[in-house]
């Protein structure tokens, strides 16, 4: 198994890159999905690549620059602003009048971020609550420890969206009513080369949770995504192994997002995928849903 990344964030903060109000896909009800920032993972389709590294960062968009140059009153401009975090590019941020320049996310003491959270509290009463995602919010297990206990404390519905490539799950679990984990690949050294790293701890989390009550409170899911996860022998393998554990789980099958490649402009990141990759049809995905069910598995979305 590959060793953990060394940079797990320690702050006493939550660092967000986005806050998604109203949300629908990220659990029961209208939701609040907190975006945490930093990843461990390197997916070559990543949907988020704006919240993967674990620090923040400032952010040039071109699109928006009308070039006026204020900026370089307080930073170096050579045809366009060279970024760098630090007081002078706070200045430089809260000074440009076209919001060209931008830091990628936000520090939250957990009080801010908790009556932010509370802001939306009257839509829960209806079956939503907070999905902390990312990223992967498991890099920031201190801070959304206390976090999800807050939340409890509340009255608020708690889930996480994971990759679950973290030996810090039990610290959260206690204070959790729901759970998103993914399974992309089963394959080791394919998962390797697709995400950067082994699946050994994915799947040991994952068995831990099947052979828990938490195994009620959750959906496995695998994102299909063209030339990587979609194909036969991923789906069989992966269901394969749910069954042996627990064949009643949830399971989910999610199709790719063409979309994300526009937001790697913003980022140090290169698209691993062809833009020009397409969804899968509504064909597709009933292959392999009927793949799954074939193993076994009873509960396939």
């Amino acid at each position: 198994m590959k060793s953990l990344p060394a940079q797990v964030m320690t702050t006493s903060k939550a660092l967000v890159f986005d806050i998604k109000r109203f949300a629908i896909h990220d659990g029961e009800g209208l939701r609040t999905t907190v975006f945490l920032k930093g990843c461990p993972l390197r997916c070559r389709w990543c949907q988020n690549p704006e919240g993967l590294l674990p620090k923040r960062q400032p952010m040039y968009m071109s699109s928006r620059c009308i070039h006026c140059q204020l900026c370089a009153r307080f930073i170096q401009y050579q045809d366009r602003p060279l970024l760098e975090e630090g007081e002078a590019m706070d200045l430089a941020i809260a000074d440009c009048p076209a919001e060209a320049l931008r830091y990628d996310s936000t520090y939250y003491s957990v009080e801010e971020l908790i009556e932010k959270i509370k802001e939306d509290a009257p839509f829960y009463k209806y079956g939503g609550g907070v999905t902390f995602s990312g990223g992967e919010p498991l890099l920031q297990w201190r801070v959304l420890a206390s976090l999800l206990k807050e939340c409890q404390k509340a009255g608020i519905h708690t889930a996480i969206e994971s990759s679950l490539y973290s030996t810090h799950l039990q610290d959260v679990m206690p204070h959790l009513d729901f759970i998103y984990c993914d399974l992309k690949l089963y394959d080791a050294q394919k998962h390797l080369q697709a995400t950067g790293v082994d699946n050994a701890l994915i799947l040991e989390n994952i068995k831990t949770l099947l052979h828990s009550p938490m195994r009620e409170r959750m959906i496995v899911r695998t994102p299909l995504i063209p030339g990587y996860t979609a194909t036969d022998e991923n789906i069989a393998a992966i269901a394969q192994f749910l069954v042996n554990e627990y064949p009643d789980v949830t399971y989910e099958l999610l199709n790719y997002n063409p979309l994300a490649s526009a937001k790697y402009e913003w980022t140090s990141f290169t698209y691993g995928l062809d833009p020009k990759t397409k969804a899968l049809s509504q064909e597709e995905m009933e292959h392999f849903r009927l793949i799954a069910r074939k193993q076994g598995l009873k509960n396939v979305l």
